[in-house]
């Protein structure tokens, strides 16, 4: 199909060109191939020509003689594109030079389309344009993987600065993003370059080759230490470039999933899971932020199914490989509101006689149909969403955006169970230190970087616990060998994350169903207020996510401070700092 229309052109045409023979392209071997090019390179027309989204495919250029030159992949340079792109150029003005179009691989033809390489680049051999192969490519890309699963990142993120002759990469560690410093200041050609080629292992991406100016998505798999990991790309189109976000997921089988109570889940938490996934039907449904950990506790519960039943995904990728389950990848364009191959496989889905079915997320309103076409079928139903607690799932489920019905969700045994959760950093054992230490050690203290003064947060952390505090931990910022990450020092102190949650039983809440239909879950949210946090409190009466994080700082697991950052600040109604801190002083080492 044709870019370029008709009426874009002058009235006057030249004569038609003949075809193009594609024996008379020459293949262009590399930033030296482009260097001995005679005449030389001078810059692209691309802008000119007003044709910038055919960077991916095509680019005129402008040589040393003054004439032209087309520039493709080896798919596109022959096709009709060029042509019309040959005839464009004819209609400016330009003579075609012989030969008139040449042969680059996709890195060195985006670099040159987006001016990252320049002929006095090339001339004095700039460091910032390199010569990289799609080999050295690859070496260099899996480099930034193997760190980033050797260091348990959850995410790696390249983000481009087109405008700029250096670019950083991020990872995410501890839900923190953190810029290692061996990643830092990498030439941005190469970084696009090193894009482009790892875009070519890409499964079900929407677009043959890597467009810093769409968003795409797909996933890929890499080895690390002969075990796979699955790479969940996530391309975004800025005003600075595109910024690529990588989910590192291992893929090392039943082996890799933890169990329920290894992930941070309470025993009483872990029993209303387990009584939902021995019930037969309705569905049970887990919320939380973007990377809480949805999918990975998801993946430890569907690992919990009994065997005897039979268990299918539908995934957009699969993520984690379940044992026993029959997982199926369904690739969507988020830009469509429907799609064929979804629909189709729904529908063998249902005669499929099985048990259970993990559903992905259900975050639009092709999701929210299968959801409702699932779960009124009577199978048992598995699935995630964004909500900002288990007693607003409903409200998401129901949004203009999703649009699940209140009525089907309102009846009885459809919602089975609603868990919501939040991933929060944990303190490593070994160097974790007392909070008394913030009285006493002054370097701690010039380090506090907190909205309000020391006084006026301990006067609210006691309130909180209702004085309950001398077993509080925080976390030791020098680290320790057990902790300490060699290029992330400020993570020091940290040792993983660990999952608080919160649950709901919508059958033992007839009020709580009854106010999903009537549009009314925050009445029934404000009707049911939150008790104070009770220090003695046995496990199972801890009903939010916030209070069964402070149960475990007060076991030594998480430092206050970092549930203030995951949920709320903690508020006092009086000062009383200084017999907290006499009390704190009195309590010994």
């Amino acid at each position: 199909m044709r870019s370029f229309h008709k009426r874009a052109f002058v009235p006057a045409r030249p004569e038609p060109l003949p075809r193009f023979d594609m024996t008379r392209a020459r293949v262009i071997s590399g930033l030296d191939g482009l260097r001995s090019l005679k005449p030389a390179f001078l810059r692209t027309l691309s802008r000119e020509l007003d044709v910038e989204s055919l960077a991916a495919r095509l680019c005129p250029v402008l040589l040393a003689n003054h004439s032209a030159a087309i520039l493709g992949l080896a798919e596109h340079v022959g096709g009709d594109q060029a042509d019309e792109l040959a005839r464009r150029l004819q209609q400016r003005g330009y003579e075609l030079a012989d030969p008139s179009r040449y042969i680059l691989t996709a890195p060195l033809l985006l670099a040159i389309a987006r001016n990252q390489v320049t002929a006095a680049a090339l001339e004095a051999r700039h460091p910032a344009v390199r010569d990289s192969s799609p080999t050295a490519l690859a070496d260099a890309f899996q480099e930034l993987v193997d760190w980033g699963v050797h260091n348990d990142a959850s995410d790696l993120h390249i983000n481009i600065r087109v405008q700029e002759a250096e670019s950083d990469v991020y990872f995410t560690l501890s839900g923190r993003y953190v810029a290692p410093e061996r990643f830092q200041r990498i030439p941005t050609a190469t970084l696009m370059e090193m894009l482009a080629v790892a875009w070519m292992d890409i499964r079900g991406g929407n677009g043959a080759v890597f467009d810093p100016l769409i968003e795409q998505q797909g996933s890929l798999i890499k080895s690390v230490d002969g075990r796979p990991v699955l790479l969940r790309w996530a391309s975004l189109a800025t005003d600075q470039g595109p910024s690529v976000c990588l989910r590192l997921l291992r893929r090392d089988g039943a082996t890799s999933l933890k169990s329920l109570s290894g992930l941070g889940y309470l025993p009483h938490q872990i029993q209303a899971i387990d009584h939902a996934l021995h019930t037969s039907g309705g569905a049970i449904l887990f919320a939380g932020r973007v990377g809480s950990g949805k999918s990975t506790t998801l993946a430890s519960l569907m690992a919990r199914i009994p065997s005897h039943r039979k268990v299918i995904t539908l995934e957009d990728p699969v993520e984690y490989l379940i044992p026993g389950a029959l997982q199926n990848t369904l690739v969507r364009n988020l830009g469509e509101p429907a799609h064929a191959a979804y629909a189709s496989k729904l529908r063998t889905l249902k005669r499929s006689a099985m048990n259970d079915v993990l559903l992905g997320e259900i975050r639009d309103q092709e999701t929210g149909r299968a959801f409702m076409d699932l779960a009124g079928s009577g199978v048992s139903v598995y699935s995630t969403t964004h909500a900002p607690s288990a007693a607003l799932i409903p409200e998401r489920l129901a949004s203009d955006f999703i649009g699940v019905s209140r009525d089907f969700m309102a009846t009885p045994g459809v919602l089975k169970l609603l868990v919501y959760q939040v991933l929060v950093p944990e303190l490593c054992a070994q160097c974790a230190l007392p909070l008394r230490e913030l009285l006493h050690n002054h370097q701690l203290r010039r380090m506090w970087t907190g909205t309000r003064s020391f006084s006026e947060w301990l006067d609210a952390v006691s309130h909180a616990y209702s004085g309950a505090i001398e077993g509080l931990r925080i976390r030791n910022p020098q680290g320790c060998p057990a902790c300490l990450l060699q290029h992330a020092p400020d993570l020091g102190g940290y040792c993983g994350r660990t999952v608080v949650a919160e649950h709901l039983v919508p059958t033992v809440q007839s009020h709580f169903l009854q106010s999903i239909r009537q549009t009314d879950s925050l009445t029934y949210l404000l009707e049911q207020p939150e008790p104070a946090f009770d220090a003695q409190a046995e496990l199972n009466e801890l009903t939010s996510a916030m209070h069964c994080a402070m149960h475990k700082s007060l076991a030594g697991q998480i430092d206050p401070r970092d549930i203030e950052a995951a949920f709320q600040p903690f508020v006092a109604p009086a000062h009383r700092s200084v017999a907290i801190r006499r009390a704190l002083s009195r309590v010994s080492a």
